[in-house]
């Protein structure tokens, strides 16, 4: 069965990181390019950032860059998101993907994920 398990939300401060983590089971991450998406209050779900399996390469929504970092450990079947100099904007619940490379997730920006398998998230709140 797969799972992706999201932790590492909390509540910070303008300015302050955070490091979101997904653990998956039920498959292995390697060949599978990977995102990360949230959704904030009242919105729609927005890709955040993305890597492809194949050549590393990444996107980022232009919201988050510079401040934002992906990242995957395919041995601990784990993937990462690094946030720094957060803004009250980027509060929402995170979410990890996962998709077949062919599934273009990840060559123009953060595309969608083909299928509907996701995790429970983590919340991210940043207020003052």
């Amino acid at each position: 069965q797969v799972q992706l398990v999201e932790s590492g939300g909390g509540l910070v401060q303008p300015g302050e990181s955070l490091r979101l983590s997904c653990v998956v089971s039920g498959f292995t991450l390697d060949h599978y390019d990977i995102a990360w998406f949230r959704q904030a209050p009242g919105k729609e779900r927005e890709g955040v950032s993305c890597m492809r399996d194949f050549d590393g390469g990444t996107n980022y929504v232009d919201s988050v860059k510079g401040r934002f970092t992906i990242s995957r450990d395919n041995a601990k079947n784990t993937m990462y998101l690094q946030m720094n100099n957060l803004k009250p904007e980027d509060t929402a619940v995170y979410y990890c993907a996962y998709d077949f490379p062919y599934k273009r997730l990840c060559v123009t920006g953060v595309g969608s994920v083909s299928h509907d398998v996701w995790g429970e998230g983590t919340l991210v709140t940043v207020s003052s």
